[in-house]
């Protein structure tokens, strides 16, 4: 069976890199794994920083899979949506949300900021 190689996509908003839902040295650890991730080829990385102007407003959690199954992250469930017209949706949120992320140099700054904020 042969297997395409994969490639992740990754948005985070940058208040994600602050928020305390962890020790601090679990946090700088997760830091330091986000910041060993930026180098690598199959990943493309990018931050929403705060008072970035957003075209559409950031609802929840979501990750795309093989742009064939999308899982959204709510309160008290995990949705699993695999219809065509849903992982397309989706997927223009995500590329509207990147258009404000920053990537490459000016994430690893931001990523930078947050690890030294910790201490």
């Amino acid at each position: 069976m042969l297997r395409h190689a994969a490639s992740f996509r990754i948005l985070l908003w940058e208040g994600a890199l602050h928020a305390l839902v962890c020790p601090p040295e679990v946090m700088a650890g997760q830091l330091d794994r986000l910041m060993g991730l930026m180098g690598m080829t199959s990943v493309s990385f990018g931050i929403v920083p705060l008072g970035a102007p957003l075209r559409i407003t950031p609802k929840h959690g979501f990750w795309i899979f093989d742009e064939e199954r999308v899982v959204v992250e709510t309160i008290n469930t995990e949705l699993h949506l695999e219809s065509a017209d849903d992982v397309t949706l989706y997927g223009r949120v995500w590329d509207l949300l990147n258009e404000s992320a920053l990537h490459d140099a000016a994430a690893r700054r931001l990523l930078g900021r947050a690890r030294v904020a910790l201490g």
